[in-house]
């Protein structure tokens, strides 16, 4: 497949961003900064114009984009109903005595988000206002109450019912497109049968869940994320000294509206972004069937986003109704709640909308094809599985979309696949695996990532913190899907044997690094054996 691209010079404008973004910490200017130096690479001129309107397109000429910033903003409104409610703090109140150590709250996190498979973005929002009083109570960094969300919110949509599946399935099959090849003509399996053959090679996204599972249980940490544990134990601070967090319910919204809090507020909002989500998307998928279809194929026709963004404003809704006719708020109260909820998303959306654009920009300069196809030099079926991953990562590191990532990877890497297989699917699932594994690790690392953006604002955490602190564990986890891989390619190991040993081996990595970097660093590598009996704060919002 040959497209023309602008060469070496298009990684520019997404690796100038996401540097400055990492040395300022300013992500909303280092982003624009991003998109400005690409039009001027796209338009050999001062580029501001092109710049100006290419943010404009991704407001404006994307119904998706449309209905994903609508979703924030619900998001962001039934957070703030919940939280000024007394949803949270119920919840937190209810769980307080059986949660009462760092571990059981990280351990109750991490299987949280397990269960709430069916989109990152809900994931982040649910889990991270819920969870987070509790872990403040119990002086757990708050870098590290995102990284423990964040790695358990498109990794396990990535299996589930949700959004991500009905996109993967999409992409594969403008694969199949691209590679000239039809399931029902050729020996090949249909795009839902594909999927479920890739899930044991999505390595990484497996052990990214399986090592927040070593993190929280273990109490070990290493680089960035020890410091970030051992300031929280030993001084009380949740976050360092200088932080920027994103905005959060309690700086945004002021004094919640009652003193006896009670979990209705929470389970049924709640209850009906579930109820409305699997509804509206069986509605959509039976909707697009034909007669007597399969529950697959209804499954794979359901539009996701659409259910999702239905559940959201039905969460909003209820929340309203039940906080005004409960007495509790007043109509005026519940929609200044609402105004005020959306404010809290107001940054979140600002740098979603930046981020979109430098996809814009990667786009027209074909960033990702041309990645893709310097990878395609060294293809063999041993390195096949390697070359998609570390292609998919780039992709999705320097553009900040895993789904954007799948979108240019996949029309590549599936026929490359089908060809180095001999015109065999032999090797298809092991690409559609590993482009599903890159294109997730690129979107743990970048801080353009929209996923990782909304971890931090739902968590409270300074973004570019927890950014870095993250990192350190998603190149782990890289790294041992990278040798799993390539022991796969060598010897034809299933990957349902070579999983637990990654497992293994990730905690014995966790271990050492941990001792390593305590001793280095004069601190001990489980920092909760050290804590000092100070009370956790965080910084105000001067």
């Amino acid at each position: 497949m040959t497209v023309e691209t602008y060469g070496a010079i298009s990684l520019f404008p997404p690796l100038f961003a996401i540097v400055l973004a990492m040395v300022t910490r300013k992500p909303v200017l280092s982003l624009f900064l991003g998109i400005w130096s690409g039009a001027v690479i796209f338009t050999a001129n001062v580029g501001v114009v092109q710049s100006l309107d290419w943010v404009v397109s991704s407001i404006g000429e994307s119904t998706f984009n449309a209905k994903i910033m609508l979703i924030v903003l619900f998001l962001g409104a039934g957070v703030a109903l919940i939280w000024r409610l007394g949803g949270a703090s119920a919840i937190a109140n209810a769980a307080t005595s059986r949660l009462d150590s760092q571990r059981k709250v990280g351990l109750a996190t991490w299987v949280f988000g397990m269960l709430w498979f069916f989109g990152d973005y809900s994931n982040t929002a649910i889990v991270g206002t819920t969870m987070r009083e509790m872990a403040d109570e119990l002086r757990m960094s708050r870098e590290k109450l995102a990284y423990i969300i964040d790695s358990t919110a498109a990794p396990v949509a990535t299996f589930g019912i949700s959004s991500w599946v009905v996109y993967q399935l999409s992409m594969i099959r403008e694969g199949y497109s691209a590679a000239g090849i039809s399931p029902e003509s050729e020996a090949v399996p249909g795009a839902f049968a594909l999927f479920i053959q890739s899930v044991p090679f999505n390595v990484y996204c497996i052990l990214a869940v399986a090592m927040v599972g070593i993190i929280v249980l273990s109490q070990r940490d290493f680089g960035e994320m020890l410091t970030a544990e051992t300031r929280s134990w030993t001084e009380g601070k949740l976050l360092r000294d200088n932080a920027v967090p994103m905005q959060s319910a309690e700086d945004s919204l002021g004094d919640l509206l009652t003193d006896s809090p009670q979990l209705r507020f929470f389970l049924v909002p709640v209850g009906a972004l579930i109820t409305v989500v699997i509804g509206g998307a069986f509605f959509t998928g039976l909707s697009a069937s034909d007669p007597g279809a399969s529950t697959l194929d209804v499954v794979g026709n359901a539009q996701f986003v659409d259910a999702l963004l239905w559940g959201t404003f039905s969460m909003v809704s209820v929340a309203i109704v039940l906080g005004v006719g409960s007495g509790v708020a007043s109509l005026d109260e519940a929609m200044e709640t609402v105004i005020d909820g959306f404010g809290m998303m107001l940054t979140a959306l600002s740098i979603l909308v930046m981020a979109w654009t430098i996809g814009t920009v990667t786009t027209a300069l074909g960033t990702g094809v041309y990645v893709t196809n310097v990878a395609e030099a060294f293809v063999t079926p041993t390195l096949l599985p390697l070359v998609v991953l570390f292609a998919a990562a780039v992709v999705a590191f320097s553009t900040g979309t895993s789904w954007g990532t799948m979108a240019i990877v996949t029309p590549i890497a599936i026929p490359l696949a089908y060809s180095v297989g001999g015109g065999t699917a032999a090797l298809l699932p092991v690409a559609v695996g590993t482009i599903f594994s890159g294109a997730i690790f690129g979107d743990h690392c970048s801080p353009i990532s929209d996923t990782t953006i909304l971890a931090s604002t739902f968590t409270g955490s300074d973004h570019i913190d927890h950014v870095r602190t993250q990192m350190y564990y998603a190149v782990t986890v890289l790294g041992v899907s990278a040798l799993l891989l390539l022991t796969w390619g060598v010897t034809g190991i299933t990957p349902v044997i070579l999983l637990p040993v990654g497992a293994a081996l990730l905690y014995g990595i966790v271990y050492v690094l941990s001792e390593l970097d305590a001793g280095r660093k004069d601190v001990l590598a489980k920092p909760v054996e050290s804590a000092q009996q100070t009370p956790a704060s965080a910084p105000s919002d001067d």
